[in-house]
């Protein structure tokens, strides 16, 4: 009988990397660089892709969570790390909706622009700002992933829905782990290695 039940977890090293953070992170850079680590670290322990997103309060900087890419580990395309961050701040809060009233003002962190799946996880996760390392074509050029098709005027879209979005945030440091992940012959895992059925 097929399992009726699935659960994702962040892994092993990433409770005893987020003990290590001070709980606030007041500048956009700071917040970046605590999302870009946990992106290397990933690969550096072999447990997911070069993705990492973190959850904070906009305006304080307090820090949430910090999830990373579990798609292999977890045998799971959907578990990507904007995926990871979110349902563990929902889950934390008791809340699906992280513009509810009575909240703080919650921002995403991305070490690059969503793909097209994280994209609509952002819109309906109710997150009030995304911050992301860059959003070209480096990563896919890079790392040979398939990031899907992307709204022409994506930034747009989210301003629309009351989404404020920060671009180029510590780039180059966020295109030297993918660089690494490419170097270290690490895997690209899209379906069927991005050939058509």
């Amino acid at each position: 009988m097929t399992s009726q039940t699935f659960s994702l977890a962040l892994p092993a090293w990433a409770e005893r990397e987020h003990s290590l953070l001070p709980e606030y992170l007041p500048s956009l850079e700071e917040r970046m660089s605590a999302v870009i680590r946990f992106s290397r670290l990933n690969i550096e322990h072999n447990t997911g892709g070069p993705f990492a997103a973190g959850v904070f309060e906009r305006n304080s900087g307090r820090r949430m969570i910090i999830g990373v890419n579990r798609v292999m580990d977890s045998h799971c395309s959907s578990a990507h790390a904007e995926v990871m961050a979110l349902s563990l701040a929902q889950k934390a809060l008791g809340q699906w909706d992280l513009g509810s009233a009575g909240l703080p003002a919650y921002q995403l962190v991305v070490n690059w622009r969503p793909c097209v799946m994280c994209y609509g996880a952002v819109l309906w996760s109710g997150i009030r700002s995304l911050v992301v390392a860059g959003s070209g074509p480096e990563l896919e050029q890079i790392t040979g992933f398939d990031e899907g098709p992307i709204h022409p005027d994506w930034k747009g879209e989210f301003k629309k829905r009351g989404i404020d979005v920060t671009d180029n945030i510590l780039t180059n440091e966020a295109i030297a782990v993918f660089r690494q992940f490419r170097d270290e012959g690490h895997v690209v895992y899209n379906a069927r290695q991005g050939e058509p059925a």
